[in-house]
């Protein structure tokens, strides 16, 4: 009988930490993604700004009604930034890019990536240095997660831009 109850309460304690794991897992498997706009009338050497909303196939990660309370640790572990529209755009073009992820209404901002040192023959993808330094777990709660790319031209643009920004995210089952 004693070893029903110890085999029970095993069974519930593997099932109860692997909520968290589950949910890590699911959250590192989805990134948030969002598409920027360069338009043709940046002009080269300014500094600008794109701003759009992301989106993750798992959208509710609040604390209440989920499993949200059951990771931590959240950080940015992959940043790509590749070309929509013109499909062949050459990334090259660009001499800087900062991607920040923040709050709805822009507060709480953070570097999540960037890259500076960009070929002038890039292709029409390229890889961003991560910053996973601070942590996301507050911010990936809210309803609405801001992404913004600050932004240098080395080159002029003759279209608008669309530009696919994916940051894939990592969390840890929360400890009890």
């Amino acid at each position: 009988m004693v070893k029903r109850y110890l085999l029970l309460l095993v069974i519930l304690n593997i099932t109860i930490n692997g909520c968290g794991m589950f949910q890590s897992i699911i959250k590192s498997s989805f990134p948030y993604a969002t598409t920027l706009v360069i338009p043709a009338s940046s002009k080269v050497e300014n500094n600008y700004s794109a701003i759009s909303m992301a989106n993750s196939f798992d959208q509710n990660f609040s604390k209440s009604g989920n499993n949200g309370d059951k990771i931590s640790q959240v950080r940015v572990v992959s940043a790509k930034l590749k070309s929509v529209e013109p499909s062949d755009y050459n990334m090259g073009d660009l001499a800087s890019v900062k991607i920040y992820l923040s709050k709805e209404d822009g507060k709480d901002e953070i570097l999540v990536a960037s890259r500076s040192d960009i070929s002038a023959n890039a292709g029409n993808n390229i890889v961003l240095d991560i910053d996973n330094s601070q942590l996301l777990d507050d911010l990936v709660r809210e309803p609405g997660i801001r992404v913004r790319m600050a932004y240098k031209l080395r080159n002029k643009v003759n279209t608008d831009v669309s530009l696919h920004v994916v940051l894939g995210l990592a969390a840890y089952p929360a400890e009890k």
